[in-house]
């Protein structure tokens, strides 16, 4: 209901006389109303408070005036009944009666049409939030533009007086002085006065029609049009893009997506809160409406970014060979919305007067606890993580960890998972891998050509030195095998072979080729055996027959010995 300044009318309610308990409930009530509608934009305190000494007992008061936050709350209720005399007992002043109410109602007009919607910055405690230490006794509760300045809205603490304990808050006297002039200022004409008076005066759960409108159908329409203009206006803009860019390929972009629509609207309704005069409860209301709108936009515009920020760069992962970074890459966007989302909520909750310390505590608490509790979980996590930041493998490598070889088909966060030489798949925490040795065969820059040859003890020297020499020449011809490493050497006598080693690295670019270049390389080698009329050992073993004689008894040195006519030696194949 508007107040008319010439006559400081009365509310049909006026004549009900509200008692204590039914002020302090109301307050109580309005209080945590203000608590779901509040600003973006809060005084914020600049000055670092001292500590607080200890508080005697704090006494109640039926008014709620024991916090600055109570008094002006239980005030605008009061003024916002209509009911004046109570309302004039929020005021520090000598006057009484009418005169007293009269001033009650200009203040009441003053603020509701001047004060900023900054509610929730007042103090809830009784002491008062003592951004000035040299004056505890009072508390700024907005400041008021007028002709001849701004002037400040103070709260002061007094005593309670006739012998009732404890302090209370009251509007200061020096605030007081200021009202008159400033009552006279005050435009009282206002949106609602234009309106039908039926969305004025009736009201549904305590808020009037006119906003329940607002809210369910202008919004509603804003959204409808915007959206509009978005399907009209993304076409253009993306044809004017594929042309400048000459890429046909291109889509069309959003212009107007739901963020940025978010964020228009709310900067439309901040532009009509200076330009339309409406109450401090309703600038209060649509303030906080431009609150959550400004918060939800900004989020959400955030995780969009985000998400093409991850696009953006998973497209140059497979070109530098970090195509196992993607999973990674994939958790980090997941882990930034999770923390965008979080701060969200901690402004949010910052901007309904909540605070958030005892909530992160409580979360850290929390966390250890399930740490604790998935203390493998996250070892393997922390592994898998290790793993892909390392990349000591990638999906699609042959690898051996342990005993088990296989090629890497998924590397996840808790385990990897190989796919055996028998087609079968070994799922390895990465815990493990990370403490076993893990042998990655698809990084080899060259293989290793190293065959042992096993020839008879019937090769003489002129054809092992024309089998040696062949090989060498054979091998220096290819231009697959790696000229510095080439080594082929009369090794040793073997037990049952003269070995020669064969030693040199092959340039391949996998495991396939080079089982193809080793296949052409020992037939060559074959070949070379062959032309020196050279035949391979096989494993064998000799038996010396010798015969009886009188003169001597029969040797064996540890072989079979049988009588015999003559001796003979017999290599029978070893199996």
């Amino acid at each position: 209901m508007t107040a008319n300044p010439q006559h400081p009318s009365r509310s049909p309610l006026s004549f009900l006389r509200v008692n204590g308990l039914q002020v302090r409930a109301g307050a109580r009530a309005l209080s945590v109303a203000l608590l779901l509608c509040l600003p973006v934009s809060g005084q914020v305190d600049t000055h670092t408070s001292p500590p607080a000494a200890p508080q005697p007992e704090t006494h109640q008061d039926p008014l709620g005036r024991t916090t600055p936050r109570g008094t002006v709350l239980g005030f605008l209720l009061a003024g916002r009944s209509g009911d004046d005399e109570l309302a004039a007992r929020y005021l520090n002043t000598g006057l009484r009666g009418k005169p007293a109410a009269d001033l009650a109602h200009q203040l009441f007009v003053v603020l509701d049409r001047r004060l900023p919607a900054k509610l929730h910055a007042i103090s809830d405690k009784p002491e008062g939030s003592l951004s000035d230490p040299l004056r505890p006794d009072e508390e700024l509760v907005g400041t008021v533009s007028g002709n001849s300045g701004n002037v400040d809205i103070t709260l002061e603490q007094v005593n309670r007086g006739r012998g009732e304990p404890g302090a209370i808050w009251l509007f200061s006297s020096k605030t007081l002085d200021s009202i008159p002039d400033l009552y006279q200022e005050v435009n009282v004409i206002s949106v609602e006065q234009v309106l039908p008076s039926f969305l004025v005066n009736h009201r549904f759960a305590g808020v009037p029609l006119f906003q329940l409108f607002a809210v369910l159908v202008g919004i509603p329409l804003f959204f409808l049009v915007t959206s509009w203009l978005d399907r009209l206006s993304g076409p253009l803009v993306g044809t004017w893009r594929r042309r400048l860019r000459k890429r046909p390929d291109l889509p069309d972009l959003a212009v107007l997506p739901i963020p940025v629509r978010f964020l228009l609207l709310a900067a439309i309704i901040l532009w009509l809160l200076t330009k339309l005069n409406l109450p401090l409860l309703a600038r209060q209301f649509w303030s906080s409406v431009a609150s959550i709108l400004t918060i939800a936009g900004c989020v959400w515009l955030a995780i969009l970014i985000n998400g093409r920020l991850e696009k953006h760069v998973s497209r140059f992962l497979p070109w530098r060979n970090l195509s196992g970074a993607t999973l990674m890459l994939r958790f980090g966007r997941r882990l930034v919305d999770v923390l965008v989302v979080f701060v969200g909520l901690l402004v949010t909750l910052y901007h309904f007067g909540v605070n958030p310390t005892a909530a992160l505590a409580g979360l850290g608490v929390g966390g250890i606890a399930v740490a604790l509790a998935a203390q493998k979980t996250l070892e393997n996590v922390i592994a898998g993580v290790s793993l892909i930041f390392d990349r000591a493998m990638s999906v699609g490598d042959m690898v051996k960890v342990g005993d088990t070889q296989g090629t890497v088909d998924d590397i996840g966060f808790r385990s990897t998972r190989l796919r055996t030489l028998d087609r079968t798949v070994v799922t390895v925490p990465n815990g493990q891998i990370a403490v076993l040795s893990l042998e990655n065969f698809s990084v080899r820059d060259k293989f290793w050509l190293h065959p042992i040859l096993s020839l008879r003890y019937s090769t003489t020297s002129p054809q092992m030195l024309d089998v040696l020499e062949s090989i060498r020449r054979l091998l220096r011809e290819n231009k697959s095998v790696e000229a510095n490493s080439i080594r082929v050497r009369f090794l040793r006598f073997g037990s049952y072979s003269l070995d020669v080693e064969v030693f040199a690295y092959a340039k391949a670019y996998d495991w396939s080729q080079f089982l193809e270049l080793q296949e052409g390389l020992l037939l060559g080698i074959m070949k070379c055996i062959e032309s020196a009329g050279v035949q391979i050992a096989l494993p064998s073993q000799s038996v010396f027959l010798a015969s009886n004689s009188p003169a001597t008894e029969p040797e064996t040195h540890g072989m079979i010995s049988t009588p015999a006519l003559n001796d003979k030696t017999i290599e029978p194949t070893a199996i």
